[in-house]
């Protein structure tokens, strides 16, 4: 029997009709801010250093990740999107014009599954967070063994809690361990046969309202980055005390999420 399919979604700074904090009262002054040159520069070096390297690594490569930009995306940089990741057989970029970014969200998320009369698995990957490189082969093995779950319900939550926050820059990464229940970065969703719902269909922390789940207290299974441009911090936020990576936690990052420590200096130390 074939693997249940597992379907990743990023959205790489699309310029969605709502869905954000910050507000812009033009979808062209929403494409300037999002395709700033100085923002698009972290967005690239927090997709090269983190975002991309722990799904290089994923213990089980068999998963698809939909990347969608907008369909304005100056060439340049889809260019440069192309190029990191050309080595992955499991991207897809997808170009789409504006639109309410729910609804294009469970579009795509629906138009990738293989075989929508069979289950399937979904999580989101945010462009400036990690996930452990085992994150793919526990959300697989987590349908297995919960499989009367699955059998009995349309949806069900599968919820990894422990992680860390993050602040990255030329000095390195400065962390500390977090738990957090339903956080993006950890977070998938068990998708029943014949069933069009997505993981996108709810809001991430609100997902044990709407459908069972499964909560797992495994560590270090994700690494939610805070950096100039996070959406969800452009409000008053609780700020989150970070301390420089020991050499032993700098080699966790290393085997648990695939961050190199000495290549996130030098790419945030670059001009």
């Amino acid at each position: 029997m074939a693997p249940v399919q597992v379907i990743g979604l990023c959205r790489f700074s699309y310029p969605a009709i709502g869905g954000f904090q910050v507000d812009h009262e033009t979808l062209d002054a929403r494409m300037a801010y999002l395709w700033a040159d100085d923002r698009l520069e972290e967005r690239f070096r927090l997709l090269e250093t983190l975002a991309l390297p722990c799904l290089r690594a994923q213990t089980d490569p068999d998963f698809d990740l939909v990347i969608l930009i907008g369909d304005q995306f100056p060439k340049h940089h889809r260019d440069r999107l192309h190029d990191l990741t050309a080595d992955m057989p499991q991207v897809q970029i997808t170009a789409q014009p504006p639109h309410h970014s729910r609804a294009m969200s469970k579009r795509l998320l629906n138009v990738a599954r293989h075989d929508p009369s069979k289950p399937c698995i979904q999580f989101r990957h945010d462009d400036d967070d990690a996930c452990a490189v085992d994150f793919v082969e526990k959300m697989r093995t987590a349908t297995r063994d919960c499989a009367p779950l699955m059998d009995k319900h349309k949806t069900v939550g599968l919820d990894w809690n422990q992680g860390y926050v993050a602040e990255v820059g030329g000095h390195g990464i400065s962390a500390t361990d977090l738990y957090r229940p339903f956080y993006v970065s950890a977070l998938g969703v068990h998708i029943r046969g014949g069933c069009t719902q997505t993981i996108h269909n709810y809001m991430h922390e609100r997902i044990p309202q709407f459908m069972p789940c499964v909560t797992f207290a495994d560590p270090d299974m994700f690494v939610r980055t805070h950096n100039g441009y996070n959406d969800s911090r452009q409000k008053t936020v609780k700020d989150v005390p970070v301390s420089p990576l020991t050499p032993e936690q700098e080699d966790l990052f290393r085997t648990r999420f695939a961050v190199d420590v000495d290549a996130v200096r030098r790419v945030f130390s670059a001009p």
